[in-house]
């Protein structure tokens, strides 16, 4: 099929906005949204060794995560609605994480942005629901990206035996959860954080 591509940062309110209205100008509408931006920058709260502090989280690596990961999705979804609502129907399909739901060591700020996802989630589907609008989000657990693939095998062979499917979910998996949200199948779906996790959660 055809597809257009719009280079878009999500951190910025005017590149959104420039984006959302070249997408309307070519197509007329808006079907679906999936707010899937998302970076790391992991550190420890507080690091200390024998009761001396060696090292904290900066503001700046706090802000840099919840500028893209909570306040990308606030601010597209903001931008996004506005269209769906007045074309009277929408999906709009935020990506949180498993950690937003139990935590994780040295993501502070991953885990904080995540977890303000799902109540954003809970939140827009009580309030754009009249709209014919529906909101969802999907916690991904351990799966093989990019930039997953960069952590030592070490953390990856960890990951793989605290899932109990025994395996790193793939991409795939989690396209295939979007597409089933996405679409008429899922239709009286809504408000709903839909675990793609290997079990994990059930896990841990």
């Amino acid at each position: 099929g055809e597809f257009d591509f719009q280079h878009v940062d999500v951190t910025n309110t005017a590149s959104i906005q420039t984006a959302t209205d070249a997408v309307v100008a070519k197509w007329g509408r808006i079907d679906v949204l999936v707010n899937n931006a998302g970076i790391l920058r992991d550190a420890q709260l507080v690091k200390a060794k024998d009761g001396v502090v060696t090292g904290v989280m900066s503001d700046e690596v706090f802000d840099a995560v919840i500028s893209v990961n909570l306040r990308g999705v606030f601010a597209c979804t903001r931008a996004v609605a506005q269209v769906m609502i007045a074309q009277k129907s929408g999906v709009i399909l935020n990506a949180s994480s498993v950690v937003g739901l139990y935590g994780n060591f040295g993501q502070t700020n991953y885990v904080a942005a995540k977890s303000a996802v799902i109540g954003m989630t809970k939140t827009w589907a009580r309030e754009l629901g009249k709209f014919n609008i529906r909101v969802n989000a999907v916690t991904p657990g351990f799966i093989a990206t990019e930039m997953v693939a960069a952590m030592p095998e070490k953390v990856l062979e960890g990951m793989r035996q605290h899932t109990p499917l025994g395996r790193m979910g793939t991409p795939s998996d989690i396209a295939n959860a979007y597409l089933w949200l996405a679409s008429e199948a899922a239709s009286f779906v809504h408000g709903a954080v839909i675990p793609v996790d290997g079990g994990i959660v059930v896990g841990t």
